[in-house]
């Protein structure tokens, strides 16, 4: 129940998150600790960090090798029930960042996010959802930066207001853009 006490305690901002929190919610009253695994083939828990400077004008992105596109932190929680802790730990081996600290213990947001069939190691993989809880993550601009080859391509900082010209998924733009509002009002 740990899992559903997280996304109990979320406060939604809109209409969206408050819809989405429910559909959350109900899915892991029917599945269980099955929602925390992969297993769950239609949709399953991942957490993202948003990974922002002290200033909260650039973003810590990477170069997502399947989509193609700069993109935020985040992955699968593969039974984990700490979602800032996956937050945290994704950040990290995506980026090679080690000073993260979280900007607060609360979820920024939570959406379902669609994810579209592809080829993952040779595999191909359906289309499912994600259940995505999004913490926001401080880092230095000086730290080192570090690219996973295995999943990615690149990593670098990005002005927040230039998003456009680096994600080609504008439906996650509008995602950063509401987590950069609620990081601004902490």
């Amino acid at each position: 129940m740990e899992l559903y006490n997280q996304i109990h305690a979320f406060r939604p901002s809109n209409d969206q998150e408050a819809n989405d929190q429910k559909i959350i919610l109900s899915h892991i009253e029917r599945f269980k600790e099955q929602v925390l695994t992969r297993e769950n083939e239609v949709a399953h828990m991942t957490s993202s960090g948003l990974v922002l400077n002290p200033s909260l004008d650039k973003i810590l992105m990477i170069h997502h090798n399947i989509y193609n596109t700069w993109a935020w932190t985040g992955g699968h929680c593969d039974g984990e029930v700490d979602l800032l802790k996956t937050a945290l730990k994704e950040a990290k081996e995506e980026t090679g960042v080690t000073g993260l600290k979280a900007l607060s213990h609360e979820m920024a947001s939570l959406d379902i996010l669609p994810v579209y069939g592809h080829i993952k190691r040779g595999t191909y993989v359906s289309a499912h959802l994600h259940l995505n809880a999004s913490y926001v993550l401080i880092a230095s601009e000086d730290e080192k930066l570090i690219v996973n080859e295995e999943e990615t391509s690149g990593v670098k900082w990005i002005p927040v207001d230039e998003l456009e010209s680096y994600s080609n998924e504008p439906y996650l733009i509008n995602v950063y853009r509401k987590i950069v509002i609620w990081a601004k009002s902490q």
